[in-house]
């Protein structure tokens, strides 16, 4: 269990990688059968991303409980955002609000992740 814990690495990869693909997946066609793939995989990610999140809060939540809950909430805000981006451009409905609020609550997520005691001390 402690790859999960140790570091941040597999988390970090997990998102960057998701944020590759949404942004791939969005660009992509509406209707064609490597965007639907790819949301599939991209679904996949979500539940790494949760999963690589949640057992860094569980170990690490004791430092600074509040601040660990508003990343999580956060990062899942964020994972909402990405899905509905996609699924509502699939139905040609606007999404502009959606990709702003996910721009918003994504570099909120990286801001304060970067800023926790387990984070990359970058500010």
């Amino acid at each position: 269990m402690s790859i999960f814990t140790d570091t941040t690495h597999l988390h970090i990869t997990t998102w960057v990688v998701a944020v590759i693909l949404f942004l791939i997946a969005a660009f992509m066609q509406r209707d064609s059968k490597g965007r639907k793939i790819l949301h599939m995989v991209l679904r996949l990610f979500y539940v790494l991303i949760i999963i690589t999140g949640l057992t860094l809060f569980i170990a690490h939540s004791s430092y600074d409980a509040m601040l660990y809950g508003i990343k999580f909430l956060l990062g899942v805000l964020t994972i909402g955002m990405m899905e509905m981006v996609l699924v509502r451009s699939k139905k040609q409905k606007p999404v502009t609000m959606f990709w702003a609020l996910f721009v918003l609550f994504l570099l909120a997520t990286m801001f304060i992740g970067f800023m926790l005691p387990i984070g990359l001390d970058f500010f």
